[in-house]
């Protein structure tokens, strides 16, 4: 049977998981609104059954261990390595986040899942800017000063490109 509050939790995993979805997509990233919303989502729904299935001594913790298990592989085949590095961090980053959200609004958690999509949706859209902050500095040390006078470890990582 699903109650009010079941209904409630869904509809609310859906909007936090469509707001950091919108950061994703308006970066191009792969995983990005539908893929939110429907991780979002997924783990809300998988929340509720564990408390359904439980009735009065639940212990959803049980579910809750499989839910990021699964997100973890979700967020793994997210990660590609080549030459250039390692790509897909943020993005699996924000996949087991989405997740943590939909099981907070699935166990009724709602401040919780409201002030973490906050957060997220600051560090999304506003450390990507001091990010390229640093990038630019970064540059422009490394034009101003040849490798021999930076530190060794900057001196390495120059000779691997």
């Amino acid at each position: 049977m699903i109650w009010p509050g079941d209904v409630f939790s869904i509809i609310l995993s859906v909007v936090l998981g469509t707001a950091i979805g919108i950061e994703r997509e308006i970066s191009g990233k792969a995983a990005g609104l539908r893929t939110n919303v429907l991780i979002c989502l997924g783990a809300a729904v998988f929340t509720i059954i564990s408390k359904q299935m439980g009735g009065e001594n639940y212990s959803i913790t049980r579910i809750a261990a499989q839910i990021v298990t699964g997100v973890g592989f979700l967020g793994a085949g997210a990660i590609i390595q080549d030459r250039g590095g390692v790509h897909g961090l943020t993005t699996a980053a924000t996949i087991w986040l989405v997740a943590s959200i939909g099981m907070a609004c699935g166990a009724g958690l709602y401040l919780l899942a409201l002030i973490s999509t906050l957060m997220a949706l600051v560090v999304l859209f506003g450390l990507r800017q001091i990010a390229r902050y640093i990038e630019r500095f970064m540059v422009k040390y490394r034009s101003e000063n040849p490798p021999d006078e930076r530190d060794q470890f900057t001196a390495k990582k120059q000779q691997q490109r």
